[in-house]
């Protein structure tokens, strides 16, 4: 099978994933287009603002689609052929589905952020950890999302890095404390101009110049990558954004206070993945086709340079590079804008007077600044964690919320389970942050993690929390 002829089949499974099994989620789930949505109903001018469909698609494709799917498949293309199916099976029946959730359930709770969408459906207790670790990972991302297009940049003009992360700063600054129609509202169009033309371009090069998309050498089946890591659970947590994310949750109730209709949200959030997830099989295409460079130089901010150079010549590696570093730059604003908003509802700070969302923002990019000092490999590593742990915490709170209702709950329960296994075992496993056990032993835990997390789930999560909306 030719190169192409594999990738079209990778990207018509996503497409097909969207229109089908996007449809059964949907149904599952239960959109009620009669339903007020919150933008209607608590219209503020700031946060509520009602957004045209595919406006409000383009920005919750842009508020998710970091550094992670790009960053991610490149270092995952080093793991062979399971990374490819990894980030089309992934995003159509986890990744996807834990956005449209997200989204969704956050449209019923009016606009709540994931720690009371998820304490809503698996407890007080789980909430209130929650309100700290969302924030500590939107700190995080925010963070990560600096220094990432910052080095980018840099390596594109030759400029300090330093410069590029205080401008970067500024404009996060500025995003977050802004109603949400005044920049991020209209610079997205711009931005996903230059993301389609990274994209598109790049594929069309890449077959173009007849360059092999998937050698020999890296698409064989293996358990370790080109490295000498194992695939499993390490590759799961490599290649998040485009597969699956926990970091999206965080992001979609920032469309949902925007939404016009529930009929919407499969577009929207479930649509806005597929769109990521085609990202990523870009990404791990263009991996695997330079993956003797990548393995020499496993830095992917030089690999994106060296990529859209080599493709595209100079002129046209600038325009891709932007295209590149508008994903992070457009996670980035609106992680620091959803650590304000998750502060805000655990407060209940009202949002509306510009000193109350100074009173949150100028705290928040203090703690951001500082971490922007500490090393970026150390910084990631703990996101790739937090990350997947959290998405599986909202595909738990999913499952519980379709099991009160007696819906077919296992859409969220098996990839939840799985998440849980996949972040269960890396905690265990890996030497530098984790316990550093045997892959064997984090493994065994992993797995009875996440059964017995299922188990409880089934014996105890049929009846809705007290505290649960009545209309939701």
């Amino acid at each position: 099978m030719s190169g192409i002829t594999l990738f079209l089949l990778a990207l018509a499974g996503l497409l097909a994933g969207y229109f089908i099994y996007g449809t059964i989620v949907e149904k599952v789930f239960g959109a009620d287009p009669k339903r007020t949505t919150p933008a209607i109903r608590l219209a503020d001018g700031v946060d509520y603002v009602e957004m045209s469909t595919g406006k409000a698609f383009l920005i919750q494709l842009l508020n998710i689609a970091g550094l992670g799917p790009v960053f991610g498949p490149i270092l995952g293309a080093l793991y062979g052929p399971i990374a490819l199916f990894w980030v089309v099976f992934g995003c159509i029946f986890a990744g996807a589905v834990h956005d449209y959730l997200s989204g969704m359930l956050s449209v019923r709770y009016d606009g709540r952020s994931v720690p009371d969408i998820v304490g809503y459906n698996l407890g007080t207790t789980v909430k209130y950890i929650m309100r700290v670790f969302s924030v500590v990972l939107l700190v995080l991302v925010g963070v990560v999302f600096v220094a990432g297009p910052a080095g980018l940049l840099s390596t594109l003009t030759g400029l300090d890095t330093m410069i590029f992360v205080a401008i970067i700063f500024a404009y996060y600054f500025v995003a977050t404390v802004l109603p949400i129609d005044k920049i991020i509202g209209r610079i997205y169009p711009f931005f996903a101009m230059l993301l389609a033309f990274m994209a598109i371009s790049l594929t069309l090069a890449l077959f173009i110049k007849g360059y092999d998309a998937y050698p020999a050498g890296i698409i064989e089946w293996r358990s370790t990558s080109l490295q000498g890591l194992p695939v499993w659970p390490l590759v799961f947590i490599t290649i998040a954004c485009g597969a699956c994310s926990g970091f999206h949750a965080t992001q979609s109730p920032l469309m949902a206070r925007c939404m016009r209709n529930e009929k919407n949200g499969r577009f929207i959030f479930y649509g806005a993945m597929v769109a990521e997830g085609v990202i990523g099989l870009i990404w791990v295409t263009l991996g695997m086709a330079f993956y003797e460079y990548i393995n020499a130089h496993p830095n992917p901010a030089v690999v994106v340079n060296h990529i859209s150079n080599e493709l595209l010549g100079s002129f046209g590696a600038v325009l891709a590079v932007l295209g590149v570093v508008v994903l992070p730059v457009t996670s980035g604003d609106t992680a620091f804008r959803s650590a304000r908003l998750t502060i805000a509802d655990a407060l209940n700070f009202d949002q509306r007077p510009n000193s109350k969302r100074l009173a949150l923002a100028v705290p928040l990019f203090a703690v951001g600044v500082a971490l922007n000092f500490i090393d970026f490999n150390i910084l990631w590593r703990y996101f790739g964690w937090a990350n997947q742990t959290l998405a599986a915490i909202m595909l738990w709170a999913g499952a519980a919320y379709l099991l009160h209702r007696n819906k077919f709950h296992w859409i969220a329960t098996v990839p939840a389970m799985f998440m849980t296994a996949v972040s269960g075992s890396y905690i265990c496993y890996e030497k530098t942050m984790g316990f550093g056990m045997s892959l064997e032993l984090s493994s065994a835990i992993g797995i009875i993690l996440a059964v017995a997390i299922a188990l409880l789930l089934l014996t105890k999560g049929r009846n809705p929390l007290p505290d649960e909306p009545a209309n939701c």
